[in-house]
């Protein structure tokens, strides 16, 4: 199968953790024999959908997608992987009673149902999409793509003592509520680290090098990478109510269990990706 795969951005231009998982299972579908092609959302044209039209599209982040080519794709085999929720003006359903935007907030809904399927993190993400957009084929997948490389780097902190210190992610981004988590610990007297680096190893080995994270954030994480690394490694998490992830029935699991079923994931949503575009 020929796919076409839009974002905004690619891993080799922004390290951040949707681009991680794309890379990841762009990287899978080429494993198995397909053929994906990359190509950023601001470089897209009419043209360049039509003449693929015959091919698969999988569209990832797609802020900088033109109206005109979203139009373009609506009678074309695409699915949305949804990272967050740009069926939303302000991509925060956080900021409205039980996430239930005003109608008058919905953006692209035609895209959404247009789609094959929309792919969701987890159940908590598909829920909200769920209570704004009907006649959209949601399916959730129920977590995330890391390397295996990735994975076996973090099998190894998960072996080592941890520090009886709490981990804090240094977010410029005020929505993941830096503030709030330093806050909490020193109004219960905790010793914390802030973590933040350009290098994920190292950013990894800051976390994990403590047994406890704090992380809440202000809007809801659609399943929460760090919250999953954390457990990954073995450590504790004190959050809110915003995590994805903590919906999932494999959350109670923590360390090395956790790391084999994330690592079964692998496969099963690359698995579900393919169904879904046939």
């Amino acid at each position: 199968m020929k796919i076409i795969f839009i974002a905004d951005f690619f891993a080799d231009q922004v390290l951040g953790g949707g681009e991680l998982n794309n890379e990841e299972l762009i990287n899978n579908l080429n494993s198995q024999g397909h053929e994906v092609t990359k190509i950023n959302s601001h470089n897209v044209t009419r043209n360049f959908i039509e003449t693929n039209r015959q091919n698969a599209f999988i569209v990832a982040n797609f802020i900088n997608l033109s109206l005109e080519c979203i139009t373009s794709l609506y009678d074309k085999k695409y699915l949305i992987y949804e990272h967050d929720h740009k069926y939303l003006t302000g991509r925060n359903p956080g900021i409205h009673q039980d996430f239930k935007a005003p109608e008058g907030d919905l953006i692209n809904v035609g895209f959404y149902r247009k789609a094959s399927a929309v792919l969701c993190q987890s159940q908590f993400h598909k829920d909200i999409i769920s209570k704004n957009l009907s006649e959209v084929n949601l399916i959730s997948l129920s977590g995330n793509l890391w390397s295996e490389s990735s994975l076996k780097f973090m099998e190894k902190i998960a072996k080592t003592e941890k520090a009886d210190r709490y981990s804090i992610m240094d977010s410029p981004i005020e929505h993941k509520g830096t503030r709030e988590a330093v806050g909490y610990c020193e109004y219960k007297n905790y010793d914390y680290d802030l973590i933040s680096s350009d290098s994920y190893e190292e950013f990894l080995s800051m976390l994990g090098r403590n047994n406890t994270l704090v992380f809440f954030p202000k809007t809801p994480e659609t399943l929460s990478r760090i919250v999953v690394e954390a457990r990954m490694m073995g450590m504790g998490v004190i959050v809110n109510k915003m995590i994805g992830a903590t919906r999932e029935e494999w959350y109670k699991q923590k360390g090395p269990a956790l790391i084999k079923t994330i690592r079964s994931k692998r496969e099963e949503i690359t698995n579900t990706v393919i169904g879904a575009l046939k």
